[in-house]
């Protein structure tokens, strides 16, 4: 009977926004199966599974360029919002350390991130009291934290700043560097140490691996990062359900019982496909994401609000510069990011103004005016499927702009089931309205994009 209901599900290869794997080897499958009843907590009984843990750690900790002498430590936690809270309560805590030594008030600290920051980093400063100055992001800024505005908003309070390599709306890096010499310039006038987290959930498993790296020293070589989470279940070619962090505690995980058959599929994977293999899997995701964005603004329909397809340097679309192929490019010859493509109608089609984006995703706050489909294309989008979707989207295309007002407004989207409309709905609106408890949508991050 739940078989029967659960076949109602799409297909989760299909499900071309999630960044979440959807693939893996047989053999992979095969030993988180035998290997699922093993409980990550109960180190005394599964040592074994353990060792293969501690072998993750420097493996990882040399992805993400430790440095020589240095030993990072690391931790396999449930999600990336539990490696993102361990990162910002490592970050805190130093803070509150310094703050006693010196004696000072430490009853007010708070932390930085941009608009385009996915829900878990808000929710971080929800949790464990933390301020959380959201700073907007702009077209001037390619939709990412502003070091501008990160400049004009760090005090002796700021416990530090989440970065994010790879934005879940674009695909695109916030700039690690250039946000870290803004925080060098403050320490030089001010003796205030603010140190960086990177949210590399999806960038951990892309940056070092590709051809165009991220364009900067965003990991363990840049001596402002303290820690780093990524999520094998995204481009660690690994199914849901382990992250890393880089950290300097040796067990803190904010869960306790884990399973650990994720861990294993990771070290077999690290093993098993290894460096070559890696750069061959995410090499090729960005070869089909740049096929895919030339194809879409080739039609003229459609314009990219990410930029991977772009020459080096160019962040705006160019129909004079751009190139569709030449014999052996790789990622290093255009913008570094994710394999994300981030697309909306073009001027071009505002003839078509009874067309309109439906069921898509908004830009952050301050450019949610813009909305945007978005294409993640993981290792399992092959060539012919990619081919699929380009017609698809093109015939669909024609036919929304070959069909009147009149029969547009007939097509409904569809409604949730009852029990989704029911779950987890707490208080009614007018509870809500009456008591303040709604905050407005300009205030902080309300749209999660995963």
């Amino acid at each position: 009977m739940i078989k029967d209901e659960l076949d109602l599900d799409g297909r989760p290869n299909l499900n071309l926004a999630s960044f979440v794997g959807t693939y893996m080897e047989r053999e992979a499958e095969a030993l988180m199966i035998e290997n699922i009843s093993k409980n990550m907590s109960d180190a005394d009984e599964y040592p074994a599974m353990m060792d293969i843990h501690a072998r993750c750690i420097p493996i990882i900790g040399n992805m993400w360029g430790a440095q020589k002498g240095q030993h990072p430590i690391g931790i396999a936690t449930t999600g990336s919002s539990e490696a993102i809270h361990l990162g910002g309560l490592a970050m805190k805590r130093r803070w509150q350390e310094k703050r006693e030594r010196e004696g000072k008030d430490k009853s007010k600290p708070n932390i930085i991130m941009g608009a385009n920051a996915q829900v878990a980093l808000e929710k971080f400063a929800r949790y464990f009291e933390v301020e959380a100055r959201i700073l907007p992001v702009s077209k001037k800024s390619h939709y990412r934290l502003d070091p501008d505005l990160g400049r004009e908003n760090i005090d002796e309070n700021t416990i530090g700043v989440f970065v994010i390599l790879g934005s879940t709306y674009t695909g695109q890096y916030e700039p690690v560097e250039e946000i870290s010499k803004t925080l060098d310039d403050y320490e030089a006038k001010t003796g205030n140490h603010i140190p960086i987290h990177v949210d590399a959930a999806s960038g951990g498993f892309i940056a070092p691996f590709t051809h165009a790296k991220a364009g900067f020293k965003w990991n363990f070589e840049n001596p402002r990062v303290c820690s780093i989470n990524t999520s094998s279940h995204k481009f660690g070619l690994v199914y849901a359900g382990l992250h890393y962090l880089g950290g300097t505690e040796e067990s803190y995980t904010i869960n306790f019982s884990q399973p650990g058959a994720q861990i294993i599929a990771q070290y077999y994977n690290l093993i098993h496909v290894g460096f070559d293999g890696f750069r061959s899997v995410m090499e090729n995701s960005m070869a089909n994401a740049r096929l895919l964005s030339k194809s879409l603004e080739a039609t003229g329909w459609y314009v990219c609000i990410s930029d991977i397809h772009r020459p080096k340097g160019q962040f705006e679309f160019n129909p004079a510069k751009e190139v569709w192929h030449k014999e052996g490019e790789t990622s290093a010859d255009y913008n570094a990011g994710l394999p994300v493509v981030a697309f909306t109608f073009s001027d071009q089609f505002k003839d078509y103004s009874h067309i309109k984006q439906e069921s898509n995703y908004p830009l952050p706050p301050n450019e949610e005016k813009i909305e945007i489909l978005r294409v993640v294309v993981r290792e399992s989008m092959s060539l012919d499927l990619l081919d699929r979707l380009i017609t698809d989207i093109c015939v669909v295309t024609q036919q929304m702009m070959d069909t009147d007002l009149t029969d547009l407004q007939v097509w409904q989207p569809g409604q949730t089931s009852l029990e989704k409309q029911h779950q987890s709905l707490g208080k009614n609106a007018h509870h809500r309205k009456k008591h303040g408890s709604q905050r407005p949508m300009s205030e902080g991050v309300h749209r999660s994009v995963c």
